[in-house]
């Protein structure tokens, strides 16, 4: 049996106790963050040792590698990596050529990330760029346009299941807006829901076909006033698996954040009771680890089925010209303003 929970990792090393944690949960996944990433050949022996403590083919190594302000594995171990805007710009500049660009530089970022054994990567961004809104977004959306953003974010999340990569899309059903950083506070977004259905949720729409994605920590007040979207079971049958449409599985941000309340267990317990099929924990700290899996259910069923999907998509990978995929990253440095 596995736990619904995919939980961070405190270091460069597994510590005993880590082991005997994964071994205990066996959790559908793991998530690593710069603190795992010192090397190659280190990042390799630390997701085999996980892996190997879970005792399970199906595991889920999620890290978040969108480029510029949100990457893990930087240089000068690993290749430079711009923001989503630079890929907006090129885009802007040349629809078909950008389009073109953001499915190679994907590729490669997959390849990258197979050679050390990470195989989901939460991006694309599907947020829009809002003019007044909290900076945490920013540069990492593609655009300000509904149809921009979804033109990309599709690019990218095929370059990435041409990789044998699952793309996490994100945060559904849309950060955008929001006009704090979910990190410190709840933000809460007071738009009616006919304009978000036209603009924040539209990219996720177009996207719905997608094996994975993850929710936002947003109250969205139209349609709920008080819970956030993570915790909101209006919300995801509502939204994201109705008008959005959503049927893949579907993983809560971090619960670490401030942006929920209440203890780690409550907030795990939370989470599934909305809808989530997976729980998310990045800390890496294994008390709180703990508490979060004491709240999460076996996977089983229809959140079992999706998993199952998803990791699917990793063991399917197309060939690419790697000098191409390189040429269009450097390509797309030159749109960095």
């Amino acid at each position: 049996m596995r736990a619904a929970l995919i939980v961070g990792l405190s270091g460069a090393k597994l510590t005993a106790p880590e082991r005997a944690f994964l071994a205990d949960v066996r959790p559908a996944g793991i998530i690593v963050f710069a603190r795992n990433c010192a090397e190659p050949g280190q990042l390799r022996r630390l997701v085999g040792e996980s892996r190997d403590a879970i005792a399970a083919e199906d595991v889920l190594v999620l890290v978040d590698q969108e480029g510029g302000r949100v990457r893990r594995l930087k240089p000068p171990r690993w290749r430079e990596l711009p923001a989503a805007a630079a890929f907006g710009s090129a885009y802007s500049a040349d629809k078909d050529r950008g389009q073109r660009l953001a499915w190679l530089a994907a590729r490669l970022v997959a390849a990258d990330l197979k050679a050390v054994g990470v195989n989901s990567n939460c991006a694309p961004v599907l947020d829009l760029r809002v003019p007044g809104a909290h900076d945490i977004i920013g540069d990492r959306a593609y655009a300000a346009s509904a149809a921009d953003v979804a033109a990309l974010g599709r690019a990218v999340a095929e370059g990435y299941l041409a990789g044998g990569v699952v793309p996490v899309v994100k945060h559904v059903p849309g950060h955008g807006r929001a006009l704090a950083d979910s990190h410190l506070e709840l933000p809460a977004v007071h738009v009616p829901r006919a304009e978000l259905e036209a603009t924040d949720f539209a990219p996720f729409r177009a996207l719905a076909d997608m094996p994975a994605a993850m929710t936002a920590h947003v109250v969205y007040s139209a349609i709920d006033p008080e819970l956030p979207a993570s915790t909101s079971p209006r919300l995801t049958a509502e939204i994201i698996r109705g008008s959005i449409g959503f049927a893949g599985l579907l993983i809560s941000d971090d619960l670490g954040m401030k942006a929920l309340s209440g203890a780690l267990r409550d907030r795990a317990e939370a989470v599934i009771r909305a809808g989530s099929d997976l729980v998310l924990h990045c800390s890496g700290n294994l008390e709180e680890m703990a508490a979060v899996a004491a709240g999460c259910p076996v996977l089983a069923g229809t959140a079992l089925k999706r998993f199952e999907t998803a990791v699917a998509a990793t063991r399917i990978e197309q060939a690419f010209d790697l000098a191409e995929a390189a040429g269009a990253l450097a390509e797309v440095t030159q749109h960095i303003a």
